[in-house]
């Protein structure tokens, strides 16, 4: 392996952003061969000795992203004790086991990513990076901005703390309208138990979006593997 510069390396072991990554060279956190390097300079992932905070940096194998549109339905793990059908069963054909970064309840759908890169997924999931969410939701029971408001203005879920939600009328007319739903923090149902406590009931509800990722029109049930572009920057918003 040709020597790349030290961000780089870093970034593809899985551990920063190249950004991040500059970040740590600054800092002085990361040698190699036992001497402090900085920011600019280069080495070979293969043969040199790179740390960093005195952790070996390693190379890692190449890695699988997907990009799922969960249909309604399905469980959001790779097994199920009740037998009901998993997401597992709709990506056997990238011919590796991925693991699902996060969850969507039996019977929300949408945009949900799939990888074997567990640091990625990690910082996916981890609230402190703050990565948005995005959800449609096909909703009743209120007065459509009077709803969107409301929702708007929860800061306290079943007596928790909640960061404050982005959330604005799409569609309306008739008994049901739909809200866009901006959240981070991604706790178990929260969109939903967000509707309830604004007295709203649910009809349907899709993720369309997380991170710089959107759903588009990839069909219920299929997947696709990520860009590298599409990869890079979801690298770049952890």
């Amino acid at each position: 392996m040709s020597e790349q510069r030290l961000q780089k390396i870093i970034s593809a072991a899985g551990l920063a952003s190249r950004r991040a990554a500059e970040g740590m060279l600054s800092a002085g956190r990361v040698t190699v061969n036992g001497v402090p390097v900085a920011l600019g300079q280069s080495a070979d992932a293969e043969k040199d000795d790179i740390r960093l905070d005195g952790v070996p940096v390693k190379p890692i194998r190449s890695h699988t992203y997907i990009m799922l549109n969960k249909p309604r339905g399905y469980v959001t793990t790779l097994s199920d004790e009740k037998g009901r059908r998993t997401v597992a069963e709709l990506v056997k054909g990238a011919g590796v086991r991925l693991y699902p970064v996060g969850r969507l309840d039996l019977n929300t759908e949408g945009l949900l990513i799939m990888t074997d890169d567990g640091e990625l997924a990690n910082c996916l999931m981890h609230p402190s990076h703050e990565v948005d969410k995005v959800y449609r939701a096909e909703v009743s029971g209120a007065e459509p901005k009077r709803a969107a408001a409301q929702l708007g203005a929860l800061r306290e879920l079943e007596g928790r703390a909640i960061a404050p939600a982005r959330v604005s009328v799409t569609e309306s007319g008739g008994a049901r309208f739909t809200l866009e739903i901006t959240i981070h923090e991604g706790r178990n149902r929260q969109v939903r138990k967000m509707c309830a406590a604004a007295g709203l009931k649910v009809h349907r509800l899709v993720r369309v979006a997380e991170g710089p990722l959107t759903l588009g029109a990839l069909p219920s049930g299929k997947w696709r593997a990520l860009t590298a572009a599409e990869l890079a920057s979801l690298r770049g918003a952890v």
